[in-house]
């Protein structure tokens, strides 16, 4: 899932330490976010997208390359 959180850290300075610590998570959990190699649970979602006074949708972008495809309707 593609994601803005590293432009969103970077707009308010933060390293990926104090963001890890504002959420309550590891720095290693940030750094696998930004580089969209783990998807987060929707509680912790919710929370990035809290701590940045925003939307989820926002914060996440749907792929839609990550869809699975769905059946022939014909």
């Amino acid at each position: 899932m593609k994601n803005r959180l590293r432009v969103l850290r970077a707009e308010r300075d933060w390293s990926q330490a104090e963001l890890a610590d504002r959420l309550g998570i590891s720095r290693q959990t940030v750094n696998a976010l930004e580089n969209e190699r783990y998807d987060p649970s929707l509680p912790l979602a919710f929370r990035i997208a809290g701590i940045f006074e925003t939307r989820i949708e926002d914060v996440f972008l749907f792929d839609g390359a990550a869809r699975t495809p769905t059946a022939d309707r014909s």
